[in-house]
């Protein structure tokens, strides 16, 4: 099982989802269904509610289940230790020549969120920015093509 680094505010936020999901999502599916199945559908076509609902029961066991496996193989990251390189946890000031710094925090896969300035360790930038330090130049192979970077700072 491969290790997902989530934040402690990452942890809780699934975790609070996993919880809602197992209780209430569950029960208003488990209510959905049997409605279904008792033709109490305000004239819907009761198979039809009936398929839906257990399409969607089905995407919530699923997702109960990612977020099980994604919650036992959780590493938290700790965001108050300093390091000279980057790591997972790091915020790094980044500049690309000729375009304005940019901040980001390098975090795992589950919590990235490039809008946010929260890039995955494993995205093509934060692979590339690991284990470097400040001042270093960094070439980053992403989709688009191949773009340097300068790592400015690193808290």
């Amino acid at each position: 099982m491969s290790v997902t680094y989530l934040t402690l505010e990452g942890y809780e936020k699934l975790e609070a989802e996993l919880e809602n999901l197992r209780t209430v999502r569950r029960q208003e599916i488990a209510d959905r269904l049997r409605e279904a199945m008792e033709g109490d559908n305000l004239g819907l076509d009761p198979d039809a509610e009936f398929e839906a609902a257990k399409n969607e029961q089905a995407f919530l066991e699923g997702r109960i289940k990612e977020l099980e496996i994604l919650l036992a193989s959780a590493r938290l990251i700790d965001e108050n230790k300093k390091s000279d390189s980057v790591q997972v946890g790091s915020k790094v000031k980044i500049q690309e020549e000729g375009v304005d710094p940019e901040d980001y925090v390098i975090v795992g896969a589950a919590e990235c969120d490039p809008r946010e300035g929260r890039i995955s360790n494993e995205s093509p930038l934060g692979q590339a920015l690991m284990d470097h330090r400040v001042g270093e130049s960094v070439s980053v192979n992403a989709p688009a093509g191949t773009f340097t970077v300068k790592i400015l700072s690193i808290s």
